[in-house]
């Protein structure tokens, strides 16, 4: 390895050491969250690849919590990113162009490509992976990077695994991850003659082992758009031992970790708080009241028992079981030390409304909500807006998601499929213009529809003012109106006619009406 390689080693691993010291200060608290609500998630020191992790059931005693970030994740995958309907729709910030011919087939063809190459690949399992993490530890990431076959391939990441970093803005620019690799994968992927010496000689005699790497994503100051090469990339990669010891170095085009954050307390914080940050007291609560239930359950059913000295042989415990007692007290030969009454029914209420509080954090009683209660006597429209009430409690998270996750998932996923060939050449006209993304899942629209009510409402009363005075309906846009009604409820825009289709569809229907008029006067005329 050469001096210049070595210099550029020591500025990563310089990186990489001084956002591991920053995240040194959260590992305390993703270490409780693991250990009782996520036992299988987690990656800190000590921990060996491929090892089995042995799950505390004396702590885990109530697994209704894991339960609770189960329900979360599904219904983070299907309310928002779900693989069996559109989530999304691409658009042109300048609206007149979508009406030109052309350009409505070209967006929704390259949506469609989109949605093909997600299927394919390995995204939805990781998006289900990325919603456990974020909602128990607040902060979660993937890799996001081109593969040969599939077009895309992630590899998700657990906490104390990886670390980050913000720039000024509070935007995660930085990343770097230590992980381990058979001497047969370095030499697969770096290459045999890259392999320090000691990885090198037990490639080449075929032994076992792991070795640590390190690799570190850093964006880089001597970007320069107009130039190919790595060096002026605007994000540099390196992977390198422990050591120092180059192994690769590289770039990218877009910054390939996907990192969120659930929330932030400022934008100096580089990792975020999530709802197993909240729900962490309630759950050593819940665990304890469990151990304490069980605890008197055993006493009440087999209490500690006082012998008498006058006791013959053992005492037999068991049903119908005699012991021979030579005394003639009016005390028994035995009975139990002590009797604590239990009220039970106060304790399991007690327990049930911790486990409501803890499913409350999760946003359990939200994605469970039409299947928890009872809307025998309500209408189809209360349903709907009491739907669309509990979906606007995720509203800021899901405005945090949408910055962090799913823009930077599309922008880089085009970008990809742009280098690759996969994107059809857009019309001619569009060229220059800035692309645009519409969120339609089913937690977006549930947001959007909330405006739904409003705009009935309008309507409703202009009609009802309209009885007295006709006039006023010259006031509103109706076509307006029901374009935006449609978007709120979420049909795709693809399904309405163009403004000159629409315009050429009334006249002849008026060329037609006043045909039809010209014919019944001339038959009057007639007669």
């Amino acid at each position: 390895m050469n001096a210049n390689d070595t210099q550029q080693a020591d500025f990563f691993r310089t990186r990489y050491e001084d956002m591991k010291s920053q995240a040194q200060t959260w590992q305390s608290t993703w270490k409780e969250l693991a250990k009782y609500i996520a036992p299988t998630r987690g990656f800190f020191d000590g921990d060996r690849p491929s090892d089995g992790r042995k799950i505390d059931h004396r702590t885990l005693i109530d697994s209704d919590p894991l339960l609770a970030v189960e329900v979360l994740s599904a219904g983070m995958v299907s309310g928002l990113t779900s693989p069996s309907r559109s989530w999304f729709e691409l658009s042109l910030s300048n609206g007149q162009l979508m009406k030109q011919p052309g350009v409505r087939t070209w967006l929704h063809e390259v949506r469609r490509r989109m949605e093909e190459v997600f299927a394919r690949s390995n995204v939805y399992n990781t998006l289900h992976s990325f919603y456990q993490e974020i909602s128990v530890f607040g902060t979660a990431a993937f890799l996001l990077e081109e593969d040969m076959d599939r077009v895309l391939c992630c590899r998700a990441f657990t906490a104390g695994e990886y670390v980050l970093d913000c720039d000024g803005k509070g935007r995660i620019n930085s990343f770097g991850r230590e992980f381990w690799m058979t001497p047969e994968q370095m030499q697969n992927q770096f290459g045999l003659d890259a392999l320090p010496l000691s990885v090198r000689r037990a490639a080449q005699e075929k032994r076992g082992g792991w070795f640590k790497v390190v690799h570190v994503i850093l964006p880089n100051p001597q970007a320069d758009e107009r130039k190919l090469d790595v060096a002026h990339m605007p994000y540099l990669s390196a992977y390198f031992t422990p050591q120092g010891e180059m192994l690769r170095r590289g770039g990218y085009r877009e910054f390939p970790v996907i990192a969120a954050r659930w929330e932030v307390r400022n934008s100096s914080d580089i990792y975020g708080r999530g709802p197993g940050w909240k729900a962490l007291g309630d759950v050593k609560m819940l665990q304890k009241m469990q151990k304490t239930k069980l605890v008197a359950l055993d006493k009440n059913t087999n209490p500690p028992m006082m012998v008498s000295a006058n006791v013959q042989g053992e005492v037999n415990l068991l049903p119908g079981g005699l012991t021979r007692y030579s005394g003639s007290g009016s005390d028994g030969a035995v009975k139990p030390a002590y009797q604590v009454p239990v009220d039970l029914n106060a304790l399991e209420q007690s327990i049930e409304r911790v486990k409501q509080t803890i499913k409350g954090q999760f946003f359990a009683d939200v994605f469970l909500m039409l299947s928890a209660q009872n809307f025998s006597n309500m209408t189809a429209t209360e349903v709907a807006e009491r739907h669309q009430e509990k979906m606007l409690v995720l509203g800021p998270v899901l405005e945090r998601l949408k910055n962090e996750l799913l823009d930077p998932l599309i922008e880089r996923t085009f970008a990809i499929m742009l280098r690759r060939g996969v994107i059809p050449l857009p019309p001619a006209q569009i060229q220059g213009h800035d692309m645009k993304v519409q969120y339609v899942s089913m937690i977006a629209q549930a947001q959007k529809q909330s405006g739904m009510a409003a705009l009935q409402q309008g309507i409703a009363f202009t009609s009802n003012l309209a009885q007295g005075n006709p006039q006023v309906l010259d006031k509103i846009n109706f076509d307006a109106a029901l374009e935006e009604g449609l978007d709120m409820l979420g049909v795709p825009p693809r399904v309405l006619r163009s403004d000159e289709e629409t315009a050429q569809l009334r006249a002849q229907r008026q060329q037609l009406l006043q045909a039809q008029a010209a014919e019944a006067a001339a038959k009057a005329g007639t007669q």
